[in-house]
């Protein structure tokens, strides 16, 4: 699976943990930082890379996840799921179909946070659930809304 990485300065050292983590596991990985401290510039990128389809899931760290999550949720397109244990991540792929997941460098342990990108790009998305009118009324207003 192709992903991209993304986070703010505080979440460094977490996310190159994760990412030698999936990288190690077969992921073409691309990082895209951050050094930059204003966090939503990294999210903002990454989702953008994302939702253009670039690439199929992008995972975003910073203190709390919150941040990065919003940020990255502004981009048409791009369903970013702040994740906090494993079951949520797996329910951000298979109910949600969100290609990006955030999560908390300050908040998440380094270990459950290998097991939530686990279950997430080992889940996916079944379009004949039912999810699916939920995700889709997503998608719908998400066209419909004004610029």
């Amino acid at each position: 699976m192709k992903l991209a990485f993304g986070c703010d300065p505080n979440a460094t050292e977490f996310k190159n943990t994760l990412l030698d983590y999936v990288k190690a596991k077969g992921h073409d990985c691309t990082d895209f930082g951050s050094d930059d401290p204003v966090y939503a510039n990294v999210a903002i990128q990454v989702a953008e890379e994302v939702a253009a389809g670039h690439y199929d899931r992008g995972i975003l760290v910073c203190g709390t996840g919150i941040g990065v999550c919003i940020a990255a949720n502004k981009v048409k397109g791009a369903y970013a799921a702040l994740v906090n244990n494993v079951y949520q991540a797996q329910r951000a792929a298979l109910s949600n179909n969100a290609n990006l997941i955030t999560m908390g460098a300050q908040v998440t342990g380094i270990e459950v946070a290998k097991m939530m990108v686990d279950e997430y790009l080992a889940s996916t998305f079944d379009p004949q659930s039912r999810s699916m009118p939920k995700v889709a009324r997503i998608y719908d207003y998400e066209k419909e809304a004004k610029a």
